[in-house]
């Protein structure tokens, strides 16, 4: 289709995506015969036997271990919701993009026709061997939570639901530095955590693997604690290791008042008489997008340190910080799993490269510095190994 002819027409964003985001490109020149028949009949016939006698050779004769599927159902897309798998496919696009852009990973993008548990699990194994890795996408909460879990036990390699670890990594790596920036230690301070979906759950966990303890996550009927009778299976797991450990209960209000730190996960908007409630040099995450759940003109009223999803505002937490490298690495050195411990290296590495630059409108890298897939890629191999899950 002619650029003045489709549609939306001179709308930059429809006329970037005219005709999709990426295309497959060729590794080796077929300029004649002979290289015809290396590439295809008869010479393949050759690889596929030698993968057939040993299909550890699969590795080195084909792509497939430095290429990550990008699954989605379309059920959790972005800030839009249940938009369904056809119009997930311009996200997983773009996913795939920043996969090569960011962490040279190649990266297809499968938006499949079922919101149906065992079927997408059962898609997934099947089509596994032709991945080296899994990347789930906007998939809702909490069928994501069973399917990430049955698909990391049954496949030998890595599973990552980005919307869960991408954004819990990133956001650990942000509030590392505004704790030092703010002279808080993880042990002394107290998180509001304003979302029990994906990124809520998987922020909380992470959080209590870096030593924070003192958390009280929100859905919308208030703290998750076991006072409560409404909880599902894991809000229920995750109350009993948050909130009840400190007798917090209550609403989002009784949540903040005088706490050290609140991200915000699950849209909606923070009234500004609570935020005003917190401590002294409050740390306010407010990820929702386009609309953060506390506008940085209101956050920076009562908070020392203020970050946001947006690219237009300062401290931008983006997941491309994470998932890339931490794709790349794990498949540097061959792992069969992407393990909690390489989760918080990578964050680790994240929050060391801002270094003495660190400012309150300095907490994170840029997506677009240079020195962020290597950091990450290395601290990942190095963590893999040391868990042992890495091949090589």
């Amino acid at each position: 289709m002619e650029p003045e002819s489709h549609p939306f027409a001179g709308d930059p964003v429809f006329d970037l995506h005219l005709g999709g985001k990426m295309e497959t490109v060729s590794t080796v020149e077929l300029t004649g015969r002979d290289e015809l028949s290396l590439a295809y009949t008869p010479g393949v016939a050759r690889v596929c036997e030698a993968i057939a006698a040993d299909p550890g050779m699969t590795q080195h004769y084909t792509w497939v271990p430095n290429v990550v599927a990008i699954v989605s159902d379309g059920t959790a897309v972005l800030g839009l919701g249940d938009i369904g798998p056809a119009a997930a496919m311009p996200v997983m696009e773009g996913k795939a993009v920043l996969f090569k852009q960011f962490g040279g990973v190649d990266a297809v993008p499968i938006c499949l026709d079922t919101t149906d548990v065992e079927e997408i699990i059962e898609t997934v194994q099947r089509l596994a061997p032709s991945f080296g890795g899994i990347n789930l996408e906007d998939i809702s909460a909490p069928r994501c939570f069973e399917i990430e879990d049955r698909l990391k036990a049954s496949l030998d390699i890595p599973v990552f639901h980005d919307d869960q670890h991408g954004t819990a990594v990133v956001a650990l790596a942000a509030l590392t530095n505004a704790l030092r920036l703010t002279g808080r230690t993880p042990e002394g301070t107290r998180v509001v955590i304003s979302g029990a979906g994906a990124a809520g759950v998987a922020v909380a966990r992470i959080l209590l693997g870096a030593g924070v303890r003192d958390i009280a996550v929100i859905d919308r009927q208030g703290v998750l604690s076991s006072t409560r009778s409404d909880l599902t299976p894991v809000k229920a797991a995750l109350a009993k290791e948050t909130a009840d450990n400190f007798g917090r209960s209550g609403t989002l209000a009784d949540a903040m008042d005088g706490a050290d730190v609140y991200i915000g996960v699950s849209g909606g908007t923070v009234p500004e008489e609570i935020v005003a409630t917190m401590a002294p040099d409050a740390i306010i995450f407010g990820l929702a997008n386009p609309m953060p759940e506390v506008h940085p003109d209101v956050a920076h009223k009562y908070a020392r340190v203020v970050a946001t999803g947006r690219s237009d505002f300062p401290n931008q937490i983006n997941n491309v910080l994470a998932f890339p490298g931490i794709f790349r690495g794990a498949f540097d050195v061959h792992a069969t799993a992407i393990t909690e411990n390489m989760k918080l290296a990578a964050a680790t590495a994240l929050a060391d490269l801002v270094g003495d630059g660190l400012a309150e409108d300095l907490i994170i890298p840029s997506p677009f510095d240079p020195r962020v897939p290597d950091a990450v890629r290395t601290a990942v191999a190095e963590a893999a190994r040391r868990d042992g899950v890495a091949r090589l």
